[in-house]
């Protein structure tokens, strides 16, 4: 093990606010901690990049489960191993991400053992947040980072890319010439979810309620999109639809984070035996599915993050197809951790929001 490695570290943790605050919006506050003595099998990383996801705000508005006040936030982010257990350790001085969850390792359909599953940050399975300068992890739990990445971009990578891989390869199985409809694009997922996609060879449609984001998807290679605030949207989509593939073109497969009416939208231009893959539910969380679906052999699969075999096949395909990350906005130091969350509130970003850890505050050596 490296002879000096930081005492402490500071880290943004969760602060329960007052039991009369009104509406309910727990602190995000900046501590200075001691870190922990490594035991076998962990390294101390030094995070470069830690980024957003709408969780971390859930948390605040005190809307997700298990919440543990005191715990640091953050589920992504990516660093440098600089000390390990073992001095001859390969991972020593390398690059690497931590993978986001615990729990779920390789079995296909679902996490090995019910209730196993876990969430990095504020929470206490696992223990850690990533928002902290320095980070004690399982060295079997974080993964190389990519070459063509820096860590800003593989920050935005982690939690997003393995429930868009999940979502979009796994269970919607996307692949060339297939048409699939991404709703909500914008959010880190949905973007991933897209560049995944296309990487497969697949023409993706996407909506959003921002004219803007559906040029940027656009421009990122979408076929094109439409905008859900047009209570006939999806009679647009199947103008798109036919003017990029004839007209009895459908949608092989819907990719879906809003819940609410999607597949009452959607199912005249599904085709048959279709699937909609549903990796959250923003809008309202119960989904209609009637007989009309049933007699059209659609599928409605739900869809939570993966495992961390479906995270190593996901970078291996990443690092292979060179895919960077959409990164929206990036913000110096945990200092800043306020306008990130402030950003996530507006809902108006396209790609992740990224805290770049920078040395203007050093841990104590």
């Amino acid at each position: 093990m490296a002879s000096r490695i930081p005492e402490s570290t500071r880290a943004l943790v969760i602060k329960k606010c007052s039991a009369e605050a009104t509406p309910v919006y727990h602190h995000a506050v900046l501590e200075t901690r001691p870190l922990q003595q490594l035991k076998q099998g962990e390294v101390l990383v030094k995070m470069g990049a830690v980024s957003f996801n709408h969780r971390d705000l859930w948390i605040r508005l005190g809307q997700y489960p298990g919440i543990n006040f005191g715990s640091a936030f953050g589920a992504d982010g990516a660093g440098t191993v600089i000390a390990s257990a073992d001095s001859n350790d390969a991972l020593l001085n390398k690059r690497v991400f931590l993978t986001p969850m615990r729990g779920w390792e390789s079995k296909p359909d679902a996490p090995e053992t019910e209730g196993s599953f876990g969430i990095l940050g504020g929470g206490r399975n696992p223990p850690l947040g990533t928002f902290s300068e320095y980070v004690v992890v399982e060295r079997n739990q974080v993964i190389r980072s990519p070459d063509h990445l820096d860590d800003i971009q593989v920050s935005a990578w982690p939690l997003g890319g393995l429930t868009a891989w999940r979502a979009a390869i796994v269970n919607a199985e996307a692949s060339k010439d297939q048409n699939i409809l991404i709703t909500g694009i914008g959010g880190g997922v949905a973007l991933l979810a897209m560049q995944l996609c296309l990487a497969r060879g697949a023409n993706v449609y996407v909506t959003s309620g921002s004219e803007e984001k559906i040029r940027k998807a656009t421009a990122l290679g979408a076929k094109g999109g439409v905008n859900y605030k047009s209570k006939d949207w999806p009679s647009h989509l199947v103008a798109l639809l036919a003017k990029n593939s004839g007209k009895s073109a459908k949608i092989d497969a819907v990719l879906d984070s809003g819940g609410g009416d999607i597949i009452t939208r959607v199912n005249s231009i599904l085709k048959q035996g279709g699937k909609v893959v549903v990796y959250g539910m923003t809008a309202n969380p119960q989904i209609k599915f009637t007989m009309r679906e049933v007699l059209k052999n659609q599928r409605l699969i739900g869809s939570t993050m993966g495992s961390l075999k479906d995270l190593t096949d996901a970078t291996t395909f990443m690092s292979e197809h060179r895919i960077v990350p959409v990164v929206s906005h990036v913000l110096e130091g945990l200092e800043a951790a306020e306008e990130g969350f402030e950003l996530m509130k507006r809902g108006d970003q396209f790609g992740k929001i990224v805290i770049r850890i920078n040395d203007k505050a050093k841990a104590k050596l």
